[in-house]
């Protein structure tokens, strides 16, 4: 993939924007639409005959409040709104300066990350590893990996 494509999925902070849940070119979107599209505009007639095989579609109201939400996709990634984490400091420290990554800084790392204790640790690990594989060698080793481990 493309230097500029992998801006477009891989936040400063290294995590992987095209597995978030609320990316609007990611895969949880993308899949969600499908499954919506394939259980059709009809399916909560359906569901509640399907109470009768297994009680668990008693549950569909609220299985499809979710995937709608899913399939909505409101983020366009860190870099064109900013992060989703209300706190963090990541993604305007490295516009500021004009960075892509925090590892291309000569204060990495740093305390101005504002995010929690396990955040910041993750944060400090993602760009270490882009660090020495590269940022394509690090999409390489994430891009199949769960966002949320």
């Amino acid at each position: 993939m493309e230097y500029t494509k992998l801006l477009e999925v891989i936040a400063p902070c290294g995590l992987n924007c095209g597995k978030c849940l609320a990316f609007v070119n990611g895969e949880i979107r993308r899949h969600s639409l499908a499954i919506a599209e394939l259980l059709g505009p009809n399916f909560d007639g359906y569901a509640e005959r399907f109470v009768q095989m297994n009680p668990s579609f008693n549950n569909y109201p609220a299985f499809k409040e979710f995937l709608g939400f899913f399939t909505e996709g409101s983020c366009g990634g860190c870099r064109k709104q900013g992060c989703l984490f209300q706190g963090c400091g990541v993604h305007t420290c490295v516009r500021k300066k004009g960075m892509d990554f925090c590892f291309e800084c000569n204060e990495f790392p740093c305390k101005k990350t504002n995010l929690p204790p396990a955040m910041h640790e993750r944060w400090k690990n993602n760009n270490e590893v882009m660090k020495d594989l590269g940022v394509e060698g690090y999409y390489e080793r994430i891009k199949d990996l769960p966002r949320y481990p």
